[in-house]
């Protein structure tokens, strides 16, 4: 038995528990029930659920989003380095990461040279990181899926 201030108060009897928690203006709360004898606290027990409830909120795990780059046909080198970098804090935090280049009229007819942008991107990289989707053909350019190596 546990008081509400915290201090315990021995092994007592159901029935003397009620009595002492009525006699408070409080509810009686059972908090381990598997344990031989369970332990009981005595409290306000919509503060309890509140803080029960509060504390199950509190512990959600990262949900794992694909983050997008998107880089132009003729992206400047400085460009793809910033690029890389946004991509690399997105993979920091447990994000997978699509990069894309868009193709627009004639740079269609240069799609190998967009294919070795992506390729040379994959270089930037200070972390280790792993293809999860090589190089692939989209109707308006390419894209690569990457995700954070081991």
């Amino acid at each position: 038995m546990i008081d509400e201030k915290g201090q315990q108060m021995g092994v007592m009897p159901l029935g003397q528990a009620l009595t002492l928690a009525r006699e408070r203006g409080l509810d009686l709360i059972e908090v381990a029930a598997k344990t031989v004898p369970p332990v009981c606290k005595i409290g306000d027990f919509g503060k309890f659920q509140y803080q029960k409830e509060k504390q199950s909120r509190g512990h959600k795990p990262h949900r794992v989003e694909i983050k997008g780059i998107r880089l132009g046909f003729n992206i400047a080198k400085h460009d793809i380095e910033m690029k890389a970098l946004q991509a690399q804090k997105f993979l920091g935090k447990g994000d997978r990461v699509r990069v894309e280049i868009v193709l627009r009229g004639r740079e269609k007819a240069f799609a190998h040279l967009a294919k070795e942008k992506l390729e040379e991107f994959k270089n930037y990289f200070k972390i280790p990181i792993t293809v999860d989707q090589p190089v692939t053909r989209q109707p308006r350019g390419f894209y690569l899926m990457i995700s954070k190596g081991k």
